[in-house]
């Protein structure tokens, strides 16, 4: 019996962390700003628990009834939080008020259980060894489900099917105990009725996972969603709506086929146009192969190196012959050779000269994605560009961020390069930015390549100009030690997304 106990203080441990990790986790995809969410959440439920630990000394007689039942309410909120938090965010408004709500109520029932089960364990060990037994495997569950989590649940079942797993695995601890004391158990007949009950729900629950997750995310996007898949990284999204195709990633666009011409060949062409017979390309990010399509143009061009960090999204778009077909079949070019790595590192451990740099990265909305605009970044990767090469980057919407944008520039600059902003109008963005940096300063074609969509002379020209209300801003320089651009980001992108 006393190994049963210890295996069930393993699976409360590891179930409770991983309740922790799906809210924290479901939060930032939301919500943004990883490290924030986290710890707001994180915060919460160690508050919750000790509140549940606290509230187990009031708790006289009928320890293992409670604790049965503990564990069965456990499994059902815990169970379902991940799918009533995806449900939430696409149908109602008070989103973080549920959120903690959750988080709190779970941490709460969890505070109770290792007491409880410690003082229903009391009779089975010694005092000192009962406190080192239960200690020893919570900590062992802990890490169990810290290391399951990223590297096995969520790319393989996503956030909705681990919760409901967990929850289970709760309930079936409900179970384990009922066996255990059946003989000194009152109404263990309407426990187990309950065990029951509650493992069907959660088991119609897993099984129709899929289907919830699509009520909800159909609720948050428009068109129709065509694929959707959760990465080690990011979930991704993609849909369509009449001729209309959007990627989404953590729930932010990331691009609509209808404008993004406009994006991708402002991003591209002002550079490849100024460095005369280009032939090694950088690409960092760009996991759509819209920016590749775009270089490919260039007959001079011999290499083209993407690294991009999730192998679910430049796959995505080598495989589906829909994607293909939107970046002109780009990743299977002779010329492309793909990287999934995080660039923070591959960069500094390539030493190779390029001709052009492209920077086509997510926003700076949390520190994981801050690091990769900082001035560390940009030193690591001065030594990558040739003298007489040019790169360019994605800075954010100078109108809704200029605080944002121009802190980009003066991180480049920080980092000893010449830089050149300019902007262009992308109607499912608004206004957006980009800035052109080099080891001298940068000069202008007076010639595109033909058949550009958008972009010519004459309106590179105005893109050039910037309006009193996009104007240089005195601000901070982006350094790894106080990622002011994520701080400037949240402020500026929040006040907007009021409206």
């Amino acid at each position: 019996m006393r190994y049963l106990l210890l295996l069930s203080v393993f699976v409360v441990a590891t179930c409770g962390l991983v309740y922790e990790l799906v809210a924290g986790t479901l939060a930032s995809y939301l919500l943004g700003d990883t490290v924030t969410q986290f710890s707001t959440v994180i915060g919460t439920y160690l508050f919750s628990m000790g509140i549940g630990s606290w509230l187990s000394r009031y708790v006289k007689r009928n320890l293992i009834s409670l604790f049965i039942r503990v564990e069965i309410l456990i499994g059902l909120v815990g169970g379902f939080s991940g799918a009533a938090l995806f449900l939430v965010f696409g149908w109602a408004g008070a989103f973080r008020l549920i959120l903690y709500g959750l988080v709190s109520i779970t941490g709460i029932l969890v505070g109770l259980e290792i007491p409880l089960l410690m003082r229903v364990m009391e009779g089975e060990f010694e005092f000192k060894d009962l406190i080192s037994r239960v200690f020893t495997f919570d900590y062992i569950g802990a890490l169990a489900a810290s290391l399951l989590f990223p590297l096995l649940l969520v790319p393989h079942l996503g956030l909705i099917r681990t919760s409901l797993m967990f929850g289970m695995m709760n309930v079936a601890v409900a179970l384990i105990a009922i066996e255990v004391f059946k003989e000194v158990l009152p109404a263990r007949n309407f426990l187990r009725t309950a065990v029951v009950f509650a493992l069907a729900a959660l088991i119609a629950g897993f099984v129709a996972s899929e289907r919830i997750q699509k009520i909800s995310e159909s609720a948050m996007y428009p068109g129709t969603i065509i694929h959707a898949t959760s990465s080690p990284y990011q979930r991704v999204i993609m849909t369509r709506q009449k001729d209309d195709f959007r990627l989404y990633l953590n729930g932010h666009l990331q691009f609509s086929s209808r404008d993004e011409y406009r994006y991708h060949e402002s991003l591209i062409h002002p550079v490849m146009s100024a460095v005369t017979g280009a032939k090694k390309i950088l690409v960092l990010g760009g996991g759509d192969g819209m920016a590749v399509r775009e270089i490919l143009r260039y007959p001079a061009v011999e290499s083209i190196t993407l690294v991009d960090l999730d192998p679910a999204v430049t796959k995505l778009f080598a495989t589906r012959d829909d994607f293909r077909t939107l970046n002109g079949d780009a990743f299977h070019s002779p010329k492309v050779k793909i990287v999934n790595e995080d660039a923070f590192q591959w960069i500094r451990n390539y030493p190779k000269d390029f001709d052009a740099i492209v920077i086509d990265l997510p926003d700076p909305s949390n520190y994981s994605l801050g690091k990769l605009y900082t001035q560390k970044f940009y030193s690591d990767l001065y030594p990558l560009l040739s003298p007489e090469g040019f790169g360019v980057v994605q800075s954010t919407s100078p109108l809704v961020a200029p605080n944002s944008f121009w802190c980009v520039d003066k991180t480049l600059q920080s980092a000893g390069f010449h830089t050149f902003p300019y902007h262009c109008y992308v109607p499912s963005f608004g206004e957006w930015g980009f800035i052109i940096f080099g080891k001298k300063p940068f000069h202008p074609s007076d010639k595109f390549v033909e058949g550009l969509k958008y972009l010519d002379q004459s309106t590179f020209t105005q893109m050039c100009q910037f309006p009193p209300d996009m104007a240089k801003r005195e601000v901070e320089t982006n350094r790894l030690d106080n990622q002011a651009l994520v701080h400037y980001f949240e402020s500026e992108w929040s006040k907007y997304e009021e409206f």
